[in-house]
């Protein structure tokens, strides 16, 4: 049984930067590797979830919520469905908002975001729904208990970041340990070393010193490792996407613009259309020219 709580301190709210690209961090990442290229074996005819995440990770967010509606809510085993799909509307929300999330005088400004919070909820609830239910048959089935922590945390980084209201606390526990008992028996499960190593990178960065004990602490060289190896780590397409992507952002918050180029043109090679890669390479593009004619001096 996980601690109620109405409220989370204030600080905790920093911890939703975990789905926000690009924000800005105040140190320089060390020894970045770029990671090896990942083919697309499903490229060519991708399953109806397959083809959610291609417009997912190509940041066509309202398409992948389509696309997800339906296995979401109507298959037994749609909770993989139901964490894309909240995924998808978080972003959209965060989108909508832009850079005022979080101000209450924003969401009254934003006529759709408050449809999108409600399917968020519901998708929620029926991901959370199908992914207990299958747990009390099967408790040892890591791949449920992993989307089980991960619907949480979507929870988690829209309530206090995007939304800035200061609730989420259950969620926040049992996606942290759900991580956990999955790490504990399976060490080398991708999703999960990325989900966790954010974790402990945010609590540890984004924490006043006072209050990270309340979220079971952090360690940002730690997490910055688990994403940094969970990106080069084989694994199939889509998860070594997320873990790119993770390693991406990482780098752009540690102020890694070399390292953060040579990912963002490894996942602009898988996902083309991406504008928001497409944007980070052109406004950089100057900072690696500049670089590549110091060196030629």
């Amino acid at each position: 049984m996980y601690r109620r709580c109405t409220a989370l301190p204030a600080a905790v709210s920093a911890l939703a930067a975990a789905t926000i690209l690009l924000s800005p961090a105040t140190a320089r990442l060390e020894a970045q590797a770029s990671p090896p290229a990942i083919d697309n074996p499903g490229a060519s005819r991708p399953d109806a979830l397959d083809a959610a995440r291609l417009e997912y990770y190509n940041a066509r967010y309202e398409s992948a919520a389509a696309l997800t509606l339906g296995p979401c809510t109507t298959e037994v085993n749609g909770a993989a469905a139901c964490e894309l799909h909240t995924a998808a509307l978080l972003l959209q929300i965060r989108n909508a908002l832009g850079a005022s999330a979080g101000n209450a005088s924003a969401w009254k400004d934003c006529l759709g975001c408050p449809a999108l919070l409600s399917a968020f909820k519901l998708a929620l609830a029926r991901g959370q729904v199908l992914a207990r239910a299958r747990l009390q048959e099967q408790p040892l089935d890591d791949e449920t208990r992993f989307l089980l922590g991960k619907l949480d945390l979507n929870y988690v980084w829209l309530q206090l970041g995007t939304l800035g209201h200061k609730t989420g606390w259950d969620e926040y526990w049992e996606g942290r340990h759900s991580l956990d008992q999955v790490l504990a028996r399976q060490p080398g499960h991708v999703r999960a070393r990325v989900a966790r190593g954010w974790v402990d990178y945010i609590v540890d960065t984004r924490m006043p010193r006072g209050t990270r004990w309340l979220l079971g602490g952090g360690n940002k060289k730690k997490g910055l490792l688990a994403i940094r190896e969970a990106a080069s780590t084989e694994s199939d397409f889509f998860t070594g996407a997320e873990a790119r992507f993770a390693l991406w952002d990482t780098q752009v918050r540690e102020r890694d613009v070399s390292g953060a180029l040579a990912t963002a043109r490894i996942l602009i090679r898988d996902f083309p259309e991406n504008q928001e890669l497409r944007k980070f390479i052109e406004a950089h593009r100057s900072v690696e020219s500049s670089a590549a004619a110091s060196s030629s001096r």
